[in-house]
């Protein structure tokens, strides 16, 4: 017991001093205090948004090479016309403006290109260009595109070079889905802050890489009194379970994960290989078992063993929940990750009103949208949450603030009270039966080894992410196991 209190200091100690990145609805109140309180200018943050463009491509392209220039009415045109100006000596730049220029700012920064030697067409060519710069439409789009700008972005979509949005991809909302289409960028160059739209997961096809810059003030000094509640994951931020605290240790000193397992014993099966590979020091698989042979490393059981430190439910477990092992669970105030069948069945509800233990929830979309309409008295639909992910998990953590949230897809959302998390390293080699399992066996590991329910969700979403983009083989072959032996190669 010592060596296991010990251990939880630990991980307290190193999760406490992650600092982790803030993502930002808008970033027009930043913009309005550089005018305000430090007295610069739309020209000098258009200036610095262009310099860190041309930073990018002199950094990425050799002096010669031709660059698109598409750029709108508004000033996320202006600030592809003042890229315009930057490149001209050293790159071939065709400048594109099809709706001509609108605000007092694209007009000037028209007007001073004019005076030097950039190509303005009338039109796309059937041209090889080597750079596809989207200067159209920036953040704030709030209503859907209209027919010659589709047929702009299918057009521009049709060019084989390398494709940079400024700041967002044209047709992208506020709240990160496409109206109905976007510009499909290799790179997103954003400014000032990170937004939240570039990592809905309804914005991940069109956003491509996203690198952030600087807008005449340092980054500390821009975002400086402007608080988030949500965070963008990074790989630094995942911490791997740590066993050379003390000597003195044995397998009591890791935890004993139990994991239910009902109907699809593969399932829990998953989830129990999962959590021992993850440093578990014991894993119980409990229930009957009929068609399974265990692997030897896991132990098998009727009932929760005594010292049972976290439990995993709901893996494949299938639609009776009306059972002797499910009530022990409700009465246990141990640890518990829940995940798949679990949000088919009221029982949810009798977990859930306990307030004293650490709770982990984690659906997939339609699971979501199952608990919400058990939990919240208010509309729910998939078509809902996918407009707006966010706000319906701060939504529901609000209501529930003692509880961790896990919704699955591309880019994994993690919410607690009032803070939220996005680890944007999913990838298609998850999209198959059985990732969800792993998912699950990791988190119970780490509810099991002592850490809380949101740095044992934080860690192992990343981990997760981390063992599948280790797969070396075809995006289409990765089996849950190949992430479970990846597990091992995680530094």
């Amino acid at each position: 017991m010592i060596e296991f209190v010990l251990l939880k200091k630990y991980i307290y100690n190193i999760l406490k001093r992650v600092i982790m990145q803030p993502l930002y609805k808008s970033c027009y109140p930043m913009d309005k205090r550089c005018y305000d309180e430090y007295l610069l200018t739309e020209d000098i943050l258009m200036e610095h948004a262009s310099m860190g463009m041309e930073r990018y491509i002199r950094e990425n392209f050799k002096e010669g090479s031709s660059i698109l220039i598409v750029a709108g009415v508004g000033n996320n045109g202006a600030d592809g016309i003042v890229l315009a100006r930057f490149l001209e000596s050293d790159y071939r730049v065709f400048l594109y403006i099809p709706f001509g220029v609108k605000s007092p700012m694209a007009k000037l920064q028209l007007s001073r290109v004019k005076r030097l030697n950039v190509e303005l067409i009338d039109k796309i060519r059937d041209i090889d260009v080597d750079i596809i710069v989207d200067a159209i439409f920036g953040a704030g789009l709030s209503r859907e595109l209209d027919e010659k700008t589709r047929k702009l972005i299918v057009k521009l979509g049709e060019l084989n070079g390398f494709k940079i949005a400024c700041d967002v991809p044209t047709g992208i909302d506020i709240d990160g889905n496409p109206l109905p289409m976007a510009f499909i960028a290799d790179v997103t160059i954003t400014m000032g802050a990170l937004k939240e739209s570039l990592y809905s997961d309804m914005a991940k096809d069109f956003v491509g890489d996203i690198i952030r810059i600087d807008l005449g003030v340092s980054y500390k000094k821009y975002i400086d009194g402007f608080s988030s509640d949500l965070y963008l994951l990074e790989q630094s931020d995942m911490k791997l379970p740590y066993r050379n605290f003390s000597k003195k240790t044995h397998k009591g000193s890791f935890g004993h994960l139990a994991v239910v397992v009902g109907e699809k014993e593969g399932a829990g099966v998953m989830s129990a290989s999962s959590a021992l590979r993850f440093g578990a020091g014991l894993v119980t698989i409990v229930g009957d078992l009929f068609d399974t042979t265990l692997p030897i490393s896991i132990m098998h059981d009727l009932a929760l063993p005594e010292k049972t430190t976290a439990i995993a439910l709901g893996m494949g477990f299938g639609d009776n929940f009306e059972v002797e092992i499910v009530d022990d669970i409700i009465e246990s105030r141990v640890p518990i990750v829940l995940d798949a069948d679990i949000f088919n069945s009221n029982r949810l509800l009798d977990i859930l009103e306990n307030q004293y233990r650490e709770i982990v929830l984690t659906p997939h979309p339609r699971e979501f949208v199952n608990l919400w309409d058990m939990c919240i008295d208010a509309p729910m639909s998939i078509s809902i949450l996918k407009a707006n992910p966010f706000d319906k998990v701060r939504e529901f953590c609000s209501t529930f603030p003692f509880v961790t949230l896990v919704l699955k897809g591309a880019n994994m959302i993690i919410g607690q009270d009032d803070k939220l998390f996005v680890n944007p390293y999913g990838t298609s080699k998850l999209s198959k039966g059985g990732s969800g399992d792993v998912l699950a066996g990791i988190i119970g590991s780490l509810l099991a080894q002592g850490w809380s329910g949101l740095d044992s969700a934080i860690s192992a979403t990343l981990a997760l992410t981390s063992a599948s983009n280790l797969y070396s083989g075809a995006d289409y072959s990765m089996l849950p196991t190949d992430i479970i032996e990846n597990l091992a190669k995680i530094r």
